[in-house]
């Protein structure tokens, strides 16, 4: 891999992993409102599910910063992707005036998770510790 390739590659890191350390951010920030947001969906425990996805959100886009189990973090945020949009952005049970703007989340977090699907079939790229670790 090219230097340019190895910037463009972390450049891309950076940006996928920024919706999750804000979102994980916001959600300690206001558990109380995340729960209640979660509990309105009907999923139990919605205080410890608060908690476990701000965690995952944090703790995988450290990993992604700094490239290390990079692609284990992004199949693991892609995951969550799946998950959160099945649940929270289920479009198509919305009535027709509410749909288009839970689609376009529903959208948008696809093309994320094709973006983390990527990093975790093609790896992190030569400017991470994950690289490092292999050429060492």
């Amino acid at each position: 891999m090219t230097d340019k390739q190895g910037y463009f590659v972390l450049l891309a890191r950076l940006l996928l992993m920024y919706m999750f350390l804000h979102e994980g951010i916001a959600k300690f920030g206001d558990l109380d409102g995340t729960a209640g947001y979660i509990a309105s969906a009907g999923l139990p425990l919605p205080k410890l599910l608060a908690i476990g996805s701000g965690t995952l959100e944090l703790v995988a886009s450290a990993l992604l910063i700094v490239g290390w189990q990079a692609r284990w973090a992004a199949l693991a945020l892609a995951g969550f992707t799946l998950l959160a949009n099945l649940l929270f952005h289920n479009y198509w049970t919305l009535p027709a005036d509410q749909q288009m703007i839970a689609q376009l989340f529903f959208l948008k977090n696809l093309a994320v998770m094709g973006g983390l699907l990527m990093v975790f079939a093609f790896g992190p790229g030569s400017l991470s510790l994950d690289s490092r670790r292999a050429a060492a």
